[in-house]
């Protein structure tokens, strides 16, 4: 992941989600009991420390993705899976929503 990784809390896990706009996957997930943090980055293009604007372009090969910090004590994968899956239709390629590009994929 391509900007700011959060450590997980020794009883914590970690999955990374690309579900189309991470501000808005973050938003709503942040809010879930169980889940320790949500950091918004960059994943799959070649550059190193990619800008927002230049993701943006559709010309990096980046996806916006999620990581998530969460307590399996308290959560489980699979429950997390399914806000993951009630949040993202990953039927609409290249788009979530009003979101279009590239960089919007569930890949």
């Amino acid at each position: 992941m391509n900007q700011s990784e959060t450590s997980p809390t020794e009883n914590c896990e970690l999955i990374t989600l690309a579900a189309g706009c991470f501000w808005c996957v973050e938003a709503i997930l942040k809010r879930i009991d169980g889940i320790q943090s949500v950091t918004s980055g960059y994943m799959g293009g070649p550059l190193e420390n990619p800008s927002y604007e230049a993701v943006c372009s559709g010309n990096t090969g980046h996806a916006e993705v999620v990581q998530v910090a969460f307590n399996p004590s308290r959560i489980s994968l699979q429950e997390v899976l399914g806000y993951f899956w009630k949040l993202h239709d990953r039927t609409t390629l290249n788009r979530q929503g009003a979101d279009v590009g590239s960089q919007y994929r569930s890949d």
